[in-house]
């Protein structure tokens, strides 16, 4: 990851650099539809970043099958990668997961959903607002 400092990039800049698709759910704070998305049954082990700055932000380790089709994730790598912020869009409140390096869309994360993880919280992140590392990592 640069040390580019990706907060003080225009729109016009984040255009060029994403796909429309990518651009709709990461600057726009868009959704994509559930099931399709290549990281939703993925048990590849490793590390997925921000597909927009490329931040570290989930390990496979914490990766879960929620079967809502979007990857689940129990716990982000570490508190500081990202930002959780209330999202009344929808009609309804939920909390907003945004990449803590670039501010960019994530997901959204629930609470209290009865999954066996241990933290009983659900990061439902979108396969397109991430990239997989394949590489070793310790639970």
């Amino acid at each position: 990851m640069s040390q580019e400092n990706y907060l003080n990039w225009t729109e016009e800049k984040w255009r060029e650099k994403l796909s429309p698709e990518e651009y709709f759910v990461l600057r726009e704070a868009g959704t994509e539809r559930p099931g399709v998305g290549e990281y939703t049954d993925t048990k590849t082990e490793g590390v997925y970043s921000c597909r927009a700055c490329g931040a570290e932000l989930f390990r496979s380790t914490e990766k879960f099958e929620s079967h809502c089709g979007w990857p689940s994730f129990f716990s982000p790598l570490a508190g500081d990668t990202i930002i959780e912020r209330e999202d009344r869009s929808m009609g309804m409140t939920r909390t907003e997961v945004l990449c803590a390096n670039c501010e960019s869309h994530l997901g959204h994360v629930f609470a209290g959903e009865g999954y066996n993880t241990p933290t009983d919280l659900r990061y439902c992140i979108n396969s397109i607002s991430l990239t997989l590392e394949e590489k070793p990592v310790e639970g």
